[in-house]
């Protein structure tokens, strides 16, 4: 699935890839758990405080191809879910600034959840609203005006 924001791609990178801006556009992400001076970086597990539903869970992801301003892939475990998350940059044909940003998921066909299990049915479903409600909170987050910094008196 993709969107097009209006911003360059360097403002959605920053978007994607700095934790106060992530806090801030993803309402589920609550905080950075381990502090990563250097996140986005090849290899370097970050974990998140993150609120799914009701439950409040850990959000381990570990960077696996960093590309700035063009590409972003994770590995992703998030309670007993693990996927991998490719999030893709493209300047947008036209005028103005505007960036194409996709968001793929690759999950096994079925995830063990307590009491049984979800088929592939339902693992594309829960990825494709997870997908959906995650670009139009970035693309939201993204196209809003920015607030204007006080002067210092």
């Amino acid at each position: 699935m993709s969107t097009v924001i209006g911003a360059d791609r360097a403002r959605v990178w920053r978007a994607l890839t700095e934790a106060a801006e992530v806090v801030r556009w993803d309402e589920r992400v609550l905080e950075l758990v381990d502090p990563a001076a250097e996140y986005p970086q090849v290899g370097r597990k970050v974990r998140w405080r993150y609120q799914l539903g009701a439950i409040p869970v850990v959000l381990h992801e570990c960077p696996l191809e960093v590309i700035p301003d063009a590409r972003l892939r994770s590995s992703v475990a998030l309670g007993l879910f693990r996927f991998d998350e490719t999030f893709q940059l493209a300047k947008e044909p036209g005028d103005g600034e505007r960036t194409r940003l996709s968001l793929k998921l690759v999950a096994s066909n079925s995830i063990p959840v307590v009491g049984g299990v979800l088929d592939r049915f339902a693992v594309r479903r829960l990825a494709n609203e997870f997908i959906d409600a995650k670009l139009r909170a970035i693309q939201k987050w993204c196209e809003s005006p920015r607030p204007r910094r006080r002067r210092a008196r």
